[in-house]
């Protein structure tokens, strides 16, 4: 029987940590990632692909202010995020047709463009607390972009202010149906880039952009319900998840149940900066109907399919 699979590939994939992020290296990375996807593909599966997007948005606010200083009017982010979703998805499109191409897969790869509706009246949107952009402020500077731009500010580590927005949870991926009725006909999607393009529904019942951040693997955890995935994969920078990280008492785990994973959650062992999120998401897809979840980093990612190596999150 065929089987369905959301692939999370994170931005850090695309733009490594040192680097400047030229388009070239960019497309040089995009192409080191496809080991794994055509892996799956070869093993049968369906599949739909999201991916992270915090250093390439980043660096799109960095040129936003850049142009302001110029006279041209900033985008919003909502913009960013549609534009990342765009410019990224070319890149692993492109590359993974190529691949394709020369491993003798005839298939069809599409980008869309995703809105995801989010709750107007979310906590996070009284109470923002996402960093974006790499740019620090000091305390003078942050009061002048609050009071020109109507950015919040918040300190980050003692380094200085930096801008935060809202991070509401997905409620609905508008484009869903359409993702799995593509990927049910053996169609290759990728889909929620960034989350998706945070939208909020106004009385009339249209569409309305938000300037906030989405939770990558929140949302792909949700594509993945919404297409009847039998399996999630989340791919971030360890090989497996593991308890006392860093510690002496460092312990890899090799499989994860829910009900161990919450536990490990509340007693504080996944930081909400690191692998917090990709544990709430693995524990919201298994909690809501999924099947499995295997979460391991990009390098390993044919091992991890093979049982050698990756750490996977069951019921």
């Amino acid at each position: 029987m065929t089987k369905t699979a959301v692939l999370a590939l994170g931005g850090n994939a695309i733009i490594k940590a040192g680097e400047k992020g030229t388009i070239s290296q960019q497309f040089a990375n995009t192409r080191e990632s496809l080991s794994g996807i055509v892996e799956l593909i070869c093993q049968g599966y369906r599949l739909a692909i999201t991916h992270g997007n915090g250093p390439q948005v980043g660096n799109l606010l960095r040129q936003q202010e850049a142009g302001e200083k110029e006279g041209i009017a900033p985008l919003p982010l909502g913009v960013l995020n549609a534009a990342t979703e765009g410019s990224m998805g070319y890149m692993i499109e492109q590359s993974l047709q190529n691949r394709l191409r020369q491993s003798g897969i005839d298939k069809q790869v599409i980008t869309i463009v995703s809105q995801v509706v989010v709750d107007r009246n979310d906590p996070s949107m009284l109470n923002p607390s996402k960093f974006v952009g790499s740019t620090y402020y000091s305390a003078q500077q942050a009061e002048e972009l609050k009071n020109t731009l109507g950015w919040t500010l918040k300190e980050d580590a003692g380094k200085g202010y930096r801008r935060v927005v809202p991070s509401p949870l997905p409620q609905r991926i508008v484009p869903a149906e359409t993702v799995k009725e593509l990927v049910q006909r053996g169609e290759i999607v990728i889909a929620v880039g960034g989350g998706g393009i945070p939208v909020y529904i106004q009385d009339d019942g249209s569409y309305e952009g938000v300037d906030a951040v989405i939770d990558k693997d929140f949302a792909s955890a949700l594509l993945a319900l919404n297409i009847e995935a039998d399996l999630f994969v989340i791919l971030t920078g360890v090989d497996k998840v593991a308890i006392d990280f860093g510690k002496p008492g460092q312990r890899d785990l090799d499989v994860l149940t829910v009900e161990e994973a919450s536990r490990y959650y509340e007693e504080g062992q996944f930081p909400a900066g690191s692998m917090g999120p990709k544990i709430r998401a693995a524990i919201d897809f298994i909690e809501r109907g999924g099947k499995e979840v295997l979460i391991t980093s990009i390098d390993r990612i044919v091992d991890a399919f093979a049982g050698k190596t990756g750490t996977r999150v069951v019921h």
